[in-house]
C-alpha cells in the first residue's frame, strides 16, 4: 500500500504539535470577529477570556526575573490590543442591532459592567470611563513607553562595552564559545526587546483613543437607531444605549489598563536575581525604622478629632507591630561578619588558653603533621568567601574549572588543581595567589561592585575607588552596580569581582606554565599520548632521552611562550636529534625549528606577512664576536648589554603602537642568548631565528635594533 507524503510545511506543523497552529488560528479568529456577527453568549466568552488574559499577563510580569524571560510581551501586547478592538467591533454591531431589546442585548458581561460597576447611572459611567482612559493613556502607557524608549537607547549605547566584556571573559577562559555566543545573543535580544516595547506601547495609546471614539460613536449611533428605527423616546434611547456603550467600553478598557500596568512593571524594573514581587516585599518592608515612624504618624493622626479615628489607630498599630516583627526576625539572624568576628575571637581565646596551660597529655609528632605544599593556591579574605563557597552559589569555582580546561586545550597539559582557602590575616576584600607556597600575585576585589577597566579608549571618569587592574595594570575604578550600563556606554570594560580574580589567576597560570609542568605532569602527558601512539612514546623514554631531559625541553618551550600541544612533533624531533646531543638547550632549539610553523602561527595568526624587528649589521657582528669569545655570551660588555635592552624596549614599544606583535628576528646562533637576556628586560618581546620561519612566509622589517655610532 503506497504511503501519502505530506508537504514539508505540513509535516513541520505536525512535528511541532498544536503550538504551531495556535497563533495563526488566533489571528484568523480576531479578523473574523470584525466581519462576522457573533451571538451574545460568544461575546461573553471572549470578554471573559480577555479579562483572564490580562490578569495572566500581569501575574507573569510580576513573577518575571529578567525582561528577557518575557520576550513575547510585545507580541502579546499587539494580540491583546487586536482582541479588544475586535470585541469592540463585534459588540458595537450587536448593540446597534439588538440594543432596543434591553441591557442584555450585548451579553451578560457588558450588562454587568453597565449596572453593577457604574450603578446603572450613565453619567457616572461616562465619568468612570473617561477617568480610566486618562489613567491608562496619560499615566501608565505614556510612562511605560518613555521608560522603554530610554531603556532601548541605553541598551544600544552599552552594546559595545558588553561585547568587549564578553570577549574579555572568552579570551581569559572564563567562558566557552557556546556561553559567549549565548551572552551575545542576550545582549542583542535585550536591545531588540526594549525597542519592540517602545513601539508596542503605541498600540495601547491608539487603543485608548479608539476606545473613546468607539464609545462616542456607539452613543450617537444608538440614539439615532433607537429614536429613528425603533421609535424609542430620546430619554429611553439615551439611557439604554449609553449604558450599553459605557459597559462595552469599560469591559475593554479595564483589561487594557491591567496589561499597561504589566508593561510598566516589565520595563521599569532593575535586573536582579529576584522577581518583582520579591523585590517589592524585601525592599519596601525591609527596614523596621520606616514602619515605626510611619505607624507613629498614622497613629497620631488618629488622635485628631474629626478624623476616622478607629481606622487610623488600627492601621498605625498594625504598622508598628509589623516593624517590631521584622526587627525581631533580623535580631535572630546575625550577619555573617559578626559571626566570623565572634569565631575569630573564640579562636584567639582558645589559642591564648592553650599557651597558658598546656594540655595534660600531648600527642607525639608524626609524618601526618607534615603538610604538602599546594602547587597552586588561592587565599581569600572573609568578604570574598561567597565567591568560592559552593553553598552560596560561588561562580568563581566554575570559572576556575573553565580556566583549567582552556589552559589544557591551548597550552597542551593539565594544570594542577587550585586549592582555595580563606585567610583571616588578609584584608576582608583581599586575595593572594600562591605558587608552591610562594605568593606570585595579590589584589583586592570588592564583592557586590564592578571593576570598570579603561582599555585606552574610554571617555570620561566614573565615581568610585580608583585602582588598577591586578592582571594587566590598566587604570580602573570600582563602581556600584547601578553605574554598570553607563560605564559600558562610555567605553569601559566592566567585570564583576569574580571575573577580576579569575582573570588574574589565568594570567599568572599562563606566565608560570613552565613551573607548573612537573615530573608527574610530564608522565601523565606521556601516558595520555601513549594511548594513541604507544610505540612512539616507548621508543623515546627512557631509551633515547630521560624523563628529566624531556621535562627540561618542555619547560624551555613553555618559558618562551611556546605551546606544547603538538607532542607528536616534539617527540619525533627529539627522537631524530637526541643521538647527536643530550643538552636540553640544544634539543630545545632543534624542537623549535620543527615547531616553526606553529610558533609563527601563534605569533602572527591569519597572515602570511611577518612584521618583525631585526638587528643592525654592526650590532649583529659584535654579538657574534661576543659569542665566539665567551661561548655563552658572557663576553658582552655591561654597557653594550644595557644599550641593547634599551633599544629593544623602544623598538618593541613602537611595534605595539603600530599594532604589530613585537618579534625580533635574529640568526640562529644568537637566538638563545638574546631570548634569555631580553626575557627580563622586555618580557613582551619574542625572539625568533631565521631557521624557525617557514619558507611560505614573507618577512617585512619594520625597525632595527642597533647601537649608537
Amino acid at each position: 500500500m503506497n504511503s501519502i507524503k505530506l508537504p514539508a510545511w505540513m509535516a513541520g506543523l505536525g512535528n511541532r504539535g498544536g503550538s504551531a497552529v495556535a497563533a495563526p488560528l488566533l489571528i484568523i479568529v480576531l479578523l473574523a470577529m470584525m466581519i462576522l456577527p457573533l451571538p451574545a453568549f460568544v461575546l461573553d466568552v471572549f470578554f471573559s477570556f480577555n479579562i483572564a488574559l490580562s490578569v495572566i499577563v500581569l501575574l507573569t510580569a510580576l513573577y518575571t526575573v529578567k525582561p528577557l524571560d518575557f520576550m513575547a510581551f510585545p507580541a502579546i501586547l499587539l494580540v491583546s490590543t487586536m482582541l479588544r478592538l475586535s470585541l469592540n467591533v463585534a459588540s458595537t454591531r450587536i448593540v446597534l442591532t439588538e440594543g432596543h431589546t434591553g441591557g442584555a442585548a450585548a451579553g451578560k458581561v457588558v450588562e454587568a459592567f453597565g449596572h453593577f460597576l457604574i450603578g446603572g447611572n450613565y453619567t457616572v459611567g461616562i465619568v468612570v470611563f473617561v477617568i480610566l482612559t486618562i489613567i491608562n493613556f496619560s499615566v501608565v502607557t505614556k510612562g511605560a513607553g518613555r521608560i522603554a524608549e530610554v531603556g532601548a537607547r541605553f541598551a544600544l549605547d552599552a552594546m559595545p562595552g558588553k561585547q568587549m566584556a564578553i570577549d574579555a571573559d572568552l579570551n581569559a577562559g572564563l567562558i566557552g564559545e557556546a556561553d559567549a555566543r549565548k551572552r551575545r545573543n542576550e545582549v542583542a535580544q535585550e536591545a531588540e526587546f526594549y525597542g519592540a516595547m517602545d513601539g508596542a506601547s503605541k498600540y495601547v495609546k491608539g487603543d485608548a483613543v479608539a476606545g473613546i471614539m468607539i464609545t462616542l460613536i456607539n452613543v450617537i449611533g444608538g440614539l439615532i437607531v433607537g429614536v429613528v428605527q425603533h421609535d424609542l423616546s430620546f430619554g429611553e434611547a439615551a439611557k439604554t444605549y449609553t449604558l450599553l456603550a459605557i459597559g462595552d467600553g469599560l469591559v475593554a478598557q479595564i483589561p487594557s489598563l491591567i496589561i499597561s500596568i504589566a508593561a510598566g512593571m516589565v520595563v521599569s524594573r532593575v535586573a536582579s536575581d529576584e522577581d518583582i514581587s520579591s523585590q517589592l516585599t524585601n525592599q519596601l518592608f525591609a527596614r523596621p525604622e520606616a514602619l515605626y515612624i510611619t505607624g507613629g504618624i498614622i497613629f497620631a493622626l488618629g488622635l485628631i478629632p474629626g478624623m476616622p479615628n478607629l481606622v487610623f489607630l488600627l492601621l498605625g498599630s498594625a504598622l508598628c507591630g509589623g516593624g517590631y516583627m521584622i526587627a525581631k526576625r533580623k535580631a535572630s539572624q546575625p550577619d555573617a561578619e559578626t559571626a566570623e568576628a565572634q569565631a575569630a575571637a573564640a579562636g584567639g581565646a582558645a589559642g591564648g588558653a592553650g599557651g597558658a596551660a598546656a594540655p595534660a597529655e600531648s600527642e607525639e609528632a608524626t609524618w601526618q603533621d607534615v603538610m604538602p605544599v599546594d602547587t597552586l593556591g588561592l587565599e581569600v579574605g572573609y568578604r570574598l568567601i561567597p565567591l568560592v563557597d559552593k553553598n552560596q552559589g560561588g561562580e568563581l569555582l566554575k570559572r576556575i574549572k573553565g580556566i583549567r580546561k582552556k589552559f589544557a586545550q591551548e597550552v597542551g597539559f593539565l594544570a594542577p588543581p587550585v586549592h582555595i582557602r580563606d585567610n583571616l590575616e588578609l584584608k576582608p576584600s583581599a586575595y593572594r595567589i600562591t605558587l608552591k607556597g610562594v605568593e606570585v600575585g595579590a589584589g583586592e576585589a570588592m564583592s557586590g561592585q564592578f571593576l570598570a577597566i579603561n582599555p585606552g579608549m574610554a571617555s570620561g571618569t566614573l565615581p568610585g575607588l580608583v585602582t588598577t587592574d591586578p592582571a594587566f595594570g590598566l587604570p580602573a575604578t570600582w563602581i556600584d552596580a547601578s553605574l554598570r550600563d553607563e560605564a559600558q556606554s562610555m567605553g569601559y570594560t566592566v567585570v564583576d569581582a569574580g571575573t577580576v580574580v579569575a582573570t588574574h589567576l589565568n594570567h599568572l597560570i599562563t606566565m608560570h606554565a613552565s613551573e607548573l609542568l612537573g615530573r608527574l605532569e610530564v608522565q601523565a602527558l606521556l601516558d595520555h599520548l601513549g594511548k594513541e601512539s604507544p610505540k612512539l612514546v616507548d621508543e623515546l623514554v627512557p631509551k633515547v632521552v630521560s624523563l628529566s631531559t624531556l621535562q627540561k625541553v618542555l619547560q624551555n618551550l613553555l618559558q618562551e611562550g611556546v605551546h606544547i600541544r603538538d607532542m607528536r612533533t616534539i617527540i619525533e624531533a627529539l627522537s631524530e636529534y637526541a643521538g647527536q646531543t643530550q643538552d636540553p638547550t640544544e634539543l630545545t632549539a632543534m624542537v623549535r625549528v620543527a615547531l616553526g610553523r606553529a610558533i609563527v602561527q601563534q605569533l602572527f595568526p591569519g597572515t602570511n606577512e611577518l612584521s618583525v624587528m631585526t638587528l643592525d649589521n654592526r650590532l649583529e657582528r659584535l654579538l657574534m664576536q661576543a659569542m665566539g669569545a665567551g661561548g655563552d655570551g658572557t663576553g658582552i660588555e655591561p654597557g653594550l648589554a644595557d644599550t641593547i635592552a634599551q633599544q629593544a624596549a623602544n623598538a618593541a614599544q613602537q611595534q605595539e603602537q603600530l599594532g604589530h606583535t613585537p618579534v625580533l628576528l635574529v640568526p640562529a646562533p644568537l637566538r638563545v642568548l638574546l631570548s634569555r637576556f631580553l626575557r627580563r628586560a622586555v618580557p613582551q618581546l619574542k625572539v625568533l631565528s631565521h631557521n624557525e620561519v617557514p619558507e611560505t612566509k614573507t618577512i617585512r622589517v619594520t625597525s632595527l635594533v642597533g647601537v649608537p655610532m
